[in-house]
Parts: structure tokens; sequence; C-alpha cells
């Protein structure tokens, strides 16, 4: 399906959201030779697409206007919203005739809803969260977890390829959101017991460097202890894949939890912790849930014996 972008009669894609993620999603895209059309609420972001060869539009009607196909990563589900129009005039008109990729992660009931509208307007809808952070997006190793109508995802997929090394299909409109959630519960507790292991190696004197070397050896070694470690021991929180986002994250799983009546222990201990992180002021890397660990470590500690 993908094009090169100097064919005139070559099909225009969208883009939508370049944040942390939908930036280098959007850059392999373009690099790729996709004929694309992005926007982005802070135009600065979509400089580098320029660059890239895309077309950066003045609107976001604009990129509606001329794509068959529209990738959307916003931040959540309120801006979405807004920035689709979505329960006023003015959606219809976008939607009509084009497909929409939702890419981001959103409620389940959320993305039915969404999938539901876009369908009565006469457009047609594909979820396709992704699981990793910058790193696996900037090399086009993300995995796409789809759901919708089998023909319309068969007819995106392809598309994909340049930003996705697995695409895997997981159902109707809802599915793709529930496998993204259930993934993220096991990310989100595993990197907060990777914080806590790394706090208590710390604060036991052990040699950090000797930490990641054992444990990437063993059979818990993985691209999230070949990051992260590094990262935790040096206290360097340089986004990935924001906090607050993961906090969020933590409270969408247990919002679907609790409506399905499952119990969640480890991921609202997790989740706590991240929220201790958010409100510490650290707007950066999830990786700063550290940050919380070592605010309760030092609020136990006995006051240091004086004179």
């Amino acid at each position: 399906m993908t094009q090169a972008a100097g064919d005139p009669g070559a099909p225009t894609y969208g883009f939508v959201g370049l944040g942390v993620m939908g930036q280098p999603m959007a850059l392999n895209l373009a690099r790729a030779g996709t004929p694309l059309v992005v926007w982005n609420r802070t135009s600065e972001r979509a400089e580098a697409l320029r660059t890239a060869g895309a077309r950066v539009a003045a609107s976001v009607e604009e990129v509606f206007a001329d794509a068959c196909v529209v990738f959307v990563m916003l931040v959540d589900e309120a801006v979405t919203d807004t920035v689709l129009g979505r329960g006023g005039p003015e959606f219809a008109k976008l939607v009509a005739d084009r497909v929409v990729v939702s890419t981001g992660s959103t409620a389940p009931e959320y993305a039915r809803g969404l999938a539901a509208d876009i369908e009565a307007a006469g457009g047609r809808f594909v979820e396709a969260p992704v699981s990793g952070s910058r790193k696996p997006a900037e090399a086009g190793e993300l995995v796409a977890m789809l759901g919708g109508a089998p023909d319309t995802v068969a007819e995106v997929r392809p598309l994909l390829a340049p930003m996705c090394r697995e695409t895997v299909y997981c159902g109707p409109a809802g599915s793709g959101v529930l496998m993204k959630l259930a993934v993220n519960l096991y990310l989100d507790t595993t990197l907060a017991a990777l914080a806590e292991a790394v706090h208590f190696a710390q604060r036991q004197g052990l040699d950090l460097e000797t930490f990641r070397a054992v444990v990437d050896s063993g059979q818990l070694g993985s691209g999230i202890t070949e990051v992260k470690v590094p990262m935790l021991a040096a206290h360097d929180f340089t986004v990935q894949a924001a906090t607050a986002d993961a906090y969020a994250n933590t409270r969408l799983i247990a919002d679907a939890a609790r409506a399905a009546g499952i119990a969640t222990p480890m991921l609202d201990l997790s989740s706590d912790l991240y929220g201790e992180s958010v409100r510490l002021g650290n707007a950066r890397d999830m990786s700063s849930v550290l940050t919380a660990i070592e605010a309760r470590t030092d609020a136990a500690a006995p006051p240091p014996v004086t004179g």
C-alpha cells in the first residue's frame, strides 16, 4: 500500500498528534516513502516531519480532507474528542469516507463508542494501540494490537510495517485496547519492581553496574533492564514514556478491572507509586517512580543522631 511520495497516483495518508510517540512513528512512515500529511497542536513538533518529506497541514481538517487513512496519536480521550470535533456538527464531515486509526491507549468502552460514532458518520475505525516506548518507536520496533472489522484491519495493516515489527489482530473494536491494558499491567508493575530492586541494591552499597550485569546475564534480562537500569542508576529520567501517562494507564487498567470484578493487588500498589511520583513533580520518564520509593525510605528513616 505504501507508494513513492512522488507518485501522483499514490493515495495520501494522515497523521495527527506528534508527541513523544507520535513524532517518531510518523517519521518512520515518511522515511519509508509514505505520502504523508501531518498536523500537531504544537506546530514546532511538525518541523522534523517537514524535513523528512511530509506535508505539514495548517489544520486537522486539512489532514482529513486530503488523506484516506488517518492515524491519530493524541494524549488522551478528551483531547481526541476535541481534535476530532466529536459530538459536534463537524465530526461527520471530518470522518466520512475515511479510515481512522487510533494508536493511543484508551478505555475499551471509549474505543467501542468512538468506533460506533465514526461508523454512524460513514467512516471506518481501526484501533492499533502500540506496545513500546520512544526508543522502540524510533527504531520501528513497536508491537501493534489491532481491533476492528477484519477487512478494514487487513487494509490498514501493511501501513504499520514502517512503525511496527509485529501487528497482532485481537478481535473487534475494544479488544486491542484491552490487550494493551493487559500488557501495560505487566509493564507498569515490572518497572516499579525494577526500580525498587535498584533502590535496594543502591542503598545496600552494591555496585549498580555489577547489578545490571547480573540481571542482564540471567533470565530476567530484557530490553527493559538494558535501557532502564542505567537510567535508574544515573537518575536519568529523560522521557521515553512519561510518568503521568504511566499513572493514567494504571487508572485505566484499574477501572477496567473493577468493571469486570477483577482484583489487581500488584497494579494497585504500583499505581500508588506512580501517583506519588507525579505529585513529587516528576513529569518525566516513568522510571522516575524510583523517586517515590526513595521518598518512602527517607520518610521511614530514623532521624540522625546529633551531638
